[in-house]
């Protein structure tokens, strides 16, 4: 279903191929993502782990990872300088000794090879909590200059009916619990970016139980606020809110509520108010919608993290790791 964009994306990486860190280099599912990656020749993958022991679970499960370079923390020879880098970043809030205990496990390692240039994104989370990737993001990688927070984005697509492709981007569905107006703000600037890397030009619209003043109550005033100071600060884009979903994507109820606006009833970038919100629409629209759904992507970092379900399987693994990839510099 996602064939045309993913060849959009491995266009763009066989001009500029990158090299991604796998924290889990000997896990089944990375190995045969890495293999199909390699005979792409548009991503390095960098495999943490021991060399004997992610070579021997690849031959053994049959993958070919010829090209892919493998890191062992052990016996890294960088190690001290990484150390010191790691010291410095977090300010006194760990000693040299606590950061070389942190460096020896996969998810601290990978981010700082990312942090040193060594790498240009990560994908890790195949064994890891979503936690223990974020966490070593947001202390090491950090937000880019102007964020204030970290948020994610789901991309959904499907075919429409002219037989293209219906891309949508949904934020933030898996990060930010309740965020406040100006955490919104920031929400909807990223994922209307993230949205135009895969070929969706946004029109975006935050999405609430009210449609322009139909409804009351403070998570409506929230959605409203929030949508104003986005216009204010995103000219470049379309924005329109507060709006009930059915008048964002349906020209008709659209034509009804809110006839003058220049997003509703064909908006393709949401924003919802909150995570419960956000996680319950993406699930239906997977589920119910036929869409695939590929993420969380997360925005707001100075660098390409991102992270898996424990539940992946390789596929998952490949999509995500051209996706990642391709949100490098």
């Amino acid at each position: 279903m996602a064939i045309h964009m993913f060849q959009t994306l491995i266009d763009t990486l066989k001009k500029s191929p990158k090299r991604i860190v796998f924290t889990e280099g000997a896990d089944a599912r990375i190995l045969e993502a890495s293999a199909r990656l390699l005979a792409g020749t548009f991503l390095t993958p960098v495999l943490i782990g021991n060399e004997a022991e992610v070579k021997a679970a690849a031959e053994e499960a049959g993958y070919n990872i010829r090209g892919a370079e493998i890191i062992d923390p052990a016996t890294y020879p960088d190690m001290d300088k990484m150390v010191e880098a790691m010291v410095e970043l977090r300010k006194g809030k760990m000693t040299a000794d606590e950061c070389r205990a942190a460096l020896k496990k996969g998810n601290y390692f990978g981010t700082m090879l990312v942090k040193m240039g060594v790498a240009d994104a990560l994908l890790g989370g195949a064994t890891y909590s979503t936690a223990d990737t974020v966490r070593p993001a947001l202390q090491l990688i950090k937000t880019k200059p102007g964020n204030k927070i970290v948020s994610s984005c789901f991309i959904l697509v499907r075919p429409s009916a002219t037989g293209d492709r219906e891309v949508l981007a949904m934020g933030d569905c898996a990060i930010n619990i309740k965020p406040e107006e100006d955490e919104l703000v920031e929400i909807a600037m990223e994922t209307a970016k993230c949205a135009q890397i895969f070929g969706i030009d946004p029109k975006v619209a935050f999405l609430s139980y009210s449609t322009l003043g139909s409804g009351k109550g403070e998570d409506v005033d929230k959605m409203r606020n929030a949508c104003e100071k986005a216009k204010a600060v995103m000219p470049e884009f379309p924005v329109d809110g507060e709006m009930q979903f059915d008048a964002a994507v349906s020209p008709r109820v659209a034509q009804t509520k809110c006839p003058d606006s220049k997003v509703a009833g064909y908006a393709n970038t949401f924003i919802f108010p909150d995570i419960n919100a956000g996680n319950i629409g993406y699930k239906i629209a997977q589920r119910l919608g036929s869409f695939e759904a590929y993420g969380p992507i997360l925005l707001g970092l100075n660098a390409p993290i991102n992270d898996l379900s424990r539940g992946c399987n390789a596929q998952e693994v490949y999509s995500m790791a051209i996706i990642t990839a391709a949100l490098a510099e």
